[in-house]
């Protein structure tokens, strides 16, 4: 079998993208919207996420608009951190944060008797936006807890700033399509998808699709 492998990094995006899109078929998604969906196929290749991914109205606009003003960006584990392009980040200043693995927030952990991913929650809201008064884009792809909390906070503490953004694809068999389910019956801008399936990776690829739009508007 005579297999060309030796490529390079653009030529088998283009090539991968080309094929996504054949084998996708017809759907309803418009030009930037199909960014996402392509993105999360790529990283996944699963193209459920063609049909039960949800974009909510205004989502895209928001979270380009919040990496272009260098929002700071919050994701749910350090997996989702490291997939983020960060050169990307970088050219419009946004600040990465993951506190899953702070010192603070396992000692709040212990002292709550909750999970990490809560603690971080409430972490990131007391030292990021307290007093700054601007909502952040947040990254949620394992965690099911964290985005539980963050819609709880959100709703029963209105003094806290409104995320800009909330990418929520957790994936696992204990409340994730659950916690997926409220974040789509919420006032958050937001992308999710129905299910089970998610995953840092995937939600760390909606982010680097948006940076993508970002770009593509400079």
């Amino acid at each position: 079998m005579n297999i060309d492998w030796n490529m390079q990094p653009k030529v088998i995006e283009d090539r991968s993208f080309s094929l996504i899109a054949a084998e996708a078929g017809s759907h309803n998604w418009n030009k930037e919207e199909w960014t996402i969906i392509q993105r999360l196929v790529h990283t996944s290749a699963d193209f459920d996420y063609v049909s039960d991914t949800i974009i909510s109205p205004g989502a895209i606009e928001a979270g380009v608009a919040a990496i272009r003003e260098g929002a700071t960006i919050v994701t749910d584990t350090k997996m989702a951190l490291c997939g983020i392009n960060i050169a990307r980040m970088n050219a419009y200043g946004n600040r990465l944060v993951c506190l899953i693995s702070d010192e603070r927030t396992q000692r709040r952990a212990r002292e709550t008797g909750t999970t990490r991913a809560l603690a971080a929650v409430d972490l990131v809201c007391d030292l990021f936006f307290k007093s700054s008064g601007a909502g952040g884009l947040w990254v949620v792809g394992n965690a099911p807890t964290a985005l539980f909390r963050l819609i709880e906070k959100m709703k029963n503490e209105p003094e806290w700033p409104k995320p800009l953004l909330v990418v929520g694809l957790p994936v696992g068999f204990v409340n994730a399509s659950e916690s997926k389910a409220a974040l789509a019956q919420s006032d958050f801008n937001y992308i999710t998808n129905r299910g089970r399936k998610g995953g840092s990776n995937v939600a760390a690829s909606v982010i680097n699709a948006l940076a993508e739009l970002a770009n593509a508007r400079d």
